[in-house]
């Protein structure tokens, strides 16, 4: 009973040893239990933080996405390169062909608006009996000729164009805008070599060109761009691919270019084309005096206190400016080698609108005023500013 007593207690202590084991391995389990669930835990949040990532990731490449489409849409002003014009432009530039009872000739023109109105040199369609356009695609089509006026060198055609021919008019732009030194593009049948492109800057402006008439163009655009016979009429494009002038002449002892082209200004082209499709022809304004430019010597010697304006040597007879009473020149004088008749009045001003050349005053006359308008003219006479009202006449 005594052993059976102490395997009883040995029994009961091995049983107590067992738990005791039993507990400190489940206390360990458990501790190994929570380090793993903070583990899942940490795991948990880098997987959240790398979704947000993502997702701000996406948000940076929509922006990207964004950003390459406003790029490919170019800004309005934003220039344009030359074969990116040229693209725009060709489809609007036409070879015009002139048949003559003696001569035949080759122009450059364009389309003017929608209606099948296409603008071009007078120059070039003067004494033809039969006229033709010819698009770059082959397509060739009789004109008519709608208006002309000579004493800015513009006329105005008109076709029928087919049902499958969309006409693409030209847009034109602000040749006030220009700059010296802008560059600028010319587009057009130089010794007939259709669709040609030349490129150049504007070399200088307010040239004065004469006319066929011997009227003076005024305002004219010095270019220096290459422009040839065959030239004529065709548009002279901005950068942005609006037509700021009419190629019109070139100045040559061969015939050919040589550095030196003009051309019509986009200005006087609003004001005289849309004249020409309603009526036909152009009124142009008349004073009736004749003169020159005042310089500082002039100036000097015939004690005049400005040393800029158009000084007037001359006054026509049952002109308007005979009427007006403005005043010619009564002294003859020399001065660096060239002969002024001074004593008579120097236009500086036109409504307001200061005249240091010849060109201003007929530049504000032809973009500005009509037969029959009212101007103001501010002359400098004997020593003092004096305002004369003038009645506008047609020229003759």
């Amino acid at each position: 009973m005594a052993s059976a007593g102490k395997v009883a207690v040995v029994l009961s202590v091995l049983a107590l040893l067992l738990v005791g084991l039993l507990v400190v391995e489940l206390d360990s389990l458990s501790g190994e239990l929570e380090g793993v669930n903070s583990r899942i835990a940490q795991v948990a949040q880098q997987v959240q933080a790398l979704g947000s990532a993502q997702a701000q990731l996406a948000q940076v490449s929509t922006v990207t996405v964004t950003r390459q489409t406003t790029v490919v849409e170019r800004p309005l002003n934003e220039p344009l390169n030359v074969s990116e014009i040229y693209e725009r432009a060709k489809d609007s530039v036409v070879m015009v062909r002139v048949i003559g009872t003696i001569t035949s000739a080759v122009g450059t023109g364009f389309v003017y608006d929608s209606r099948g109105h296409i603008v071009t040199n007078y120059h070039v369609v003067s004494g033809g009996d039969q006229i033709y356009v010819s698009f770059l695609d082959g397509t060739m089509l009789q004109a008519t000729l709608v208006g002309y006026d000579v004493d800015t060198d513009l006329a105005v055609l008109r076709i029928r164009p087919p049902s499958d021919l969309q006409l693409k008019p030209l847009p034109l732009g602000d040749s006030r805008a220009l700059r010296i030194g802008d560059p600028v593009v010319a587009i057009g049948n130089p010794f007939g070599l259709q669709g040609s492109v030349t490129v150049g800057i504007v070399s200088q402006k307010g040239r004065l060109l004469p006319s066929n008439r011997g009227y003076l163009i005024p305002w004219v655009i010095q270019i220096d761009a290459a422009i040839n016979p065959g030239n004529s009429g065709g548009p002279l494009l901005n950068y942005r691919g609006e037509v700021v002038g009419v190629t019109t002449a070139i100045e040559t002892t061969t015939g050919t270019f040589s550095g030196v082209g003009y051309a019509i200004p986009s200005s006087i082209v609003a004001r005289v084309v849309p004249v020409l499709i309603e009526k036909g022809r152009y009124s142009h304004s008349y004073i009736g005096i004749s003169g020159k430019e005042l310089n500082s010597l002039v100036a000097e010697r015939a004690g005049i206190p400005v040393k800029s304006g158009f000084l007037v040597e001359t006054v026509a007879n049952n002109s308007p400016a005979s009427r007006a009473g403005l005043r010619g020149g009564t002294t003859r004088v020399t001065v660096a080698g060239e002969t002024y008749l001074i004593g008579g009045d120097v236009i500086v001003a036109i409504d307001g609108h200061s005249i240091s050349s010849l060109d201003d005053l007929l530049t504000y006359l032809v973009e500005n005023t009509s037969p029959g308008d009212r101007v103001v003219l501010t002359v400098i006479r004997d020593g003092k500013a004096v305002n004369v009202e003038v009645v506008l006449g047609e020229r003759p």
